[in-house]
């Protein structure tokens, strides 16, 4: 069958994995639209001639995912639904001699940073001056920052140096510029990503300069709030919490992955800090900000985990009270230096003891929200759905925190700020009424 013809191309990119990887497909949907292209993210419509799928190789799970996305556009292909399938990011960037060996069908593949090699295939020109330029794939009032590529980290689970590479910040002003873009084109809280935002500026300052970034953002009007995701615990900058205790537009949340409690676990992998060291850490942020939202992840079944790390972890958790916490199962990477262990638990086991930390969690997050009963918090609202208003805290990012249900006798539109009095609280979720 032959492909259907298009008067002009329409491209639809399919992002998979991260917050990262959603940049990445903004900016390429950027360029594409300055290149006068037709460009759409996630179209169901199957409109479009031409499919770019922007993949994740993080864990075995996205791995799996991003393979099935593609065999599916494949498919499309052969029968005449588009015209090519091209496939760029983290997958891609890994295995990509595989990938071009056991899927053939596929036009091009293309690493990371091999943006301007794909607009080329593309017929479109890499325009460097489109500094900041980027098609939203959110919601217009929020979006996703990346302050710097790559990881100069070691941790023994982890292949995203692998697949990014190392540390590369980017400049103060180039950030600025592109955040004062977003704002204008109406932006109300952005949400600063990097794989680790703490060691930023290293590379071109010579110094951490994470603080002189945020007081940069904050003079920006218009821009309502900034939320920190992704930062290391070792030897972190406290002088960023200051900042945030300063700045009314900085989000007095924190997300910080900590992947263990157990100091075996923490030592197997090379995390370059202890139990104690984490504990002293959080006590001293939360002596500056007492009420500050803190969010971790943890990893469940790394290699050498008996059921004593376990019920460490569990103390640490009950200890420290965190309000938000998410849990990965250990993925065995190549290449990284935890494969030359034994990767001896079997998935269901993993998987069961993930979920044995998720309901310990809850019964501490419940607590966490109920103590928000009768507390009246700014709001920013998100969508409208099954007729109630949906949104969220300073202390809640999108999609992986707290919902607020919002009761209005009067309409909001997304981006509104409101004050809103809680009245119930459930595991996960606030509810309450605009004051």
């Amino acid at each position: 069958m032959k492909s259907k013809k298009h008067t002009k191309d329409k491209v639809n990119i399919i992002t998979l994995g991260c917050s990262k990887n959603m940049v990445d497909s903004e900016v390429l949907s950027g360029q594409l639209k300055a290149n006068d292209f037709d460009v759409v993210h996630e179209n169901s419509k199957l409109d479009h001639n031409i499919v770019v799928v922007n993949t994740c190789g993080f864990i075995d799970k996205a791995k799996e995912e991003s393979i099935n996305t593609i065999l599916d556009q494949v498919e499309l292909k052969k029968k005449g639904k588009l015209d090519k399938v091209y496939v760029t990011g983290c997958l891609s960037e890994r295995y990509k001699q595989n990938l071009e060996e056991e899927i053939p069908e596929v036009d091009a593949f293309f690493g990371t940073m091999e943006l301007p090699g794909l607009l080329a295939v593309l017929n479109a020109d890499y325009k460097t001056e489109l500094v900041g330029e980027r098609l939203l794939s959110t919601p217009s009032h929020y979006a996703y920052m990346k302050i710097s590529e790559g990881c100069n980290r070691t941790c023994s689970f982890c292949a995203i140096p692998l697949m990014r590479g190392g540390h590369r910040s980017k400049p103060i002003e180039e950030l600025v510029l592109e955040a004062e873009k977003l704002v204008k084109s109406g932006v109300k809280e952005i949400m600063l990503i990097a794989q680790e935002l703490t060691y930023y500026g290293l590379d071109l300052y010579k110094t951490r300069k994470l603080p002189e970034l945020l007081k940069a953002l904050c003079a920006i009007e218009g821009l309502e709030w900034i939320r920190l995701h992704y930062a290391y615990p070792s030897k972190f900058p406290l002088e960023i919490i200051d900042v945030m205790k300063e700045e009314p537009k900085i989000c007095n949340y924190l997300d910080m992955p900590l992947q263990h409690a157990s100091d075996n676990m923490l030592k197997a992998m090379k995390r370059q800090i202890t139990q104690q060291e984490m504990k002293d850490l959080i006590h001293e942020i939360r002596s500056k900000i007492p009420d500050i939202c803190l969010r971790t992840t943890l990893i469940a079944g790394f290699p050498g985990e008996t059921r004593e790390d376990v019920e460490e972890m569990k103390a640490f958790l009950e200890e420290m009270k965190f309000d938000r916490v998410g849990i990965f199962t250990y993925s065995h990477e190549e290449d990284t230096s935890a494969y030359a262990l034994m990767d001896t638990l079997s998935p269901e086991e993993k998987e069961e003891r993930a979920q044995e930390i998720i309901a310990f969690q809850q019964d501490i997050s419940l607590e966490k929200n109920q103590q928000k009963v009768g507390q009246t918090l700014r709001v920013i609202v998100d969508k409208k759905e099954a007729g109630r208003y949906i949104g969220r805290t300073e202390f809640d990012s999108v999609e992986v925190d707290n919902e607020v249900i919002i009761i209005s006798k009067e309409k909001l539109n997304p981006g509104d700020f409101v004050n809103v009095t809680i009245t119930k609280a459930y595991d996960y979720d606030l509810e309450g009424v605009v004051v």
